[in-house]
């Protein structure tokens, strides 16, 4: 038995370093991040806890992520190192599988090599006006909750030309139902002002989207 324990706490690491906490006065605290990360499918094989970003897991000593546990806070996880290509939104809870947290994209892409806290997601006060055209132009609606079609709530395109975030954090996807590609919209980055859809991700090719919801935390 005492083998078996000596075994698993081999096999398990932890990375803790507070890079860009928030202050919350409501709560007395800052929020506290923790996610764990594995390197097989279903929590097997090595594991690595952390509760701060990190820009490329081979640094850490893992190939891949393959399935991830959130125990507290919001983050999004990257398809390459230092935060590019495709972005998986990850809330509290488990993600035995690639399938599990990648919204149904079109094609089958199993890398997972970055990920960072999403520090100023707020589920109850998360607030941003989409734009019909680029630079905040055309028309425009303020949104406040969870839109699972945005053609439902009277978007007449199925594309979105600009942003703006006004506090919390979204994430915007490809197709209804939140399904497709994901974009993560944040208050804190680029001061909440996504004036054109190039800029929304390293793998964005397409203002295409359908279905927004605010990012729990």
């Amino acid at each position: 038995m005492r083998s078996a324990m000596r075994a698993s706490e081999m096999n398990r690491f932890t990375r803790t370093h507070m890079t860009s906490p928030m202050f919350f006065p409501s709560m007395g605290t800052a929020p506290y991040f923790k996610v764990t990360v594995f390197e097989r499918e279903h929590f097997q094989g090595k594991c690595i806890e952390f509760t701060s970003e990190c820009c490329n897991i081979h640094n850490c000593g893992l190939d891949n992520i393959r399935s991830i546990r959130v125990e507290s806070g919001a983050w999004v996880g990257f398809e390459h190192h230092d935060f590019q290509g495709q972005q998986f939104i990850l809330e509290r809870g488990e993600y035995p599988n690639w399938e599990a947290y990648s919204g149904s994209l079109s094609y089958h892409n199993e890398y997972f090599m970055s990920f960072r806290p999403i520090y100023c997601a707020s589920h109850q006060n998360s607030r941003m006006m989409i734009f019909e055209k680029e630079n905040f132009m055309g028309r425009s609606t303020e949104l406040c909750d969870d839109y699972p079609s945005l053609k439902a709530m009277g978007w007449a395109t199925p594309e979105v030309g600009s942003m703006h975030v006004q506090s919390g954090a979204f994430v915007c996807y490809e197709y209804p139902g939140y399904r497709g590609q994901q974009y993560i919209m944040e208050c804190e980055k680029h001061s909440g002002d996504y004036q054109h859809w190039r800029i929304w991700g390293s793998h964005c090719q397409t203002p295409k989207v359908q279905s927004i919801r605010r990012i729990r935390h």
